[in-house]
């Protein structure tokens, strides 16, 4: 995978980026989970799994780490874990990876309203990201889909085949390119693509 190193200034600032909206799609595709984060009126946060066969989900690990489930794998280099979770599947999701410039459509679920939501927008960049979650050699993508708190853990669908290219983790309100040092992009969602785990969840899920 080519890609280009920038700077991530500011991740997880605000409660928000871009546009999105509700979406009763998104309760078919994603689940939202609490974690025991406290929050001003005491009740835990919101995050969202994507449900991978009838025992497991798959979600950040940032978000499984506080959650009400028991974790099963954390990824050892992304913001990625697999938690028990019981789920009523009629069909398992398909992985792809997908490419810069195509179309994506990322589901999650709302802090704010705690209401299923969806954003559509299109790959900008692969590039890199280090933070507590997030080890500096773990590909990440940024898109101008709009992201809220809360769809952390929530899925990227690839627009033309509906499959899913990888897991929300957060976003930036701004992105610098690593050589020239100017602003690259503004508000962006931040995932994980499918190629960064591929090994590990096929590994994990059959364990």
């Amino acid at each position: 995978m080519k890609y280009c190193v920038f700077v991530f200034l500011l991740l997880l600032t605000g409660c928000s980026v871009g546009k999105y909206e509700y979406s009763n799609e998104a309760r078919e595709k994603v689940d939202m989970t609490f974690t025991g984060i406290p929050t001003i009126l005491g009740a835990g946060a919101l995050g969202t799994t994507i449900p991978l066969t009838e025992e497991y989900s798959l979600t950040a690990a940032h978000v499984a780490r506080y959650s009400l489930y028991r974790v099963k794998s954390e990824h050892p280099e992304c913001d990625l874990a697999i938690v028990y979770h019981k789920n009523k599947m009629l069909k398992a999701p398909v992985f792809r990876n997908g490419n810069i410039g195509d179309r994506v459509d990322l589901f999650g679920y709302s802090f704010i309203s705690a209401m299923p939501v969806k954003s559509e927008g299109t790959n900008l960049t692969n590039t890199l990201f280090k933070s507590e979650w997030n080890k500096n050699n773990c590909v990440v993508v940024a898109s101008d889909a709009g992201t809220v708190k809360g769809m952390s853990g929530g899925a990227v669908y690839n627009n033309s085949d509906g499959t899913v290219a990888g897991v929300i983790i957060g976003y930036a309100d701004r992105i610098k390119d690593g050589k020239s040092g100017k602003v690259k992009y503004k508000n962006v969602s931040i995932y994980i693509p499918y190629a960064s785990f591929k090994e590990w969840l096929n590994t994990e899920v059959q364990r």
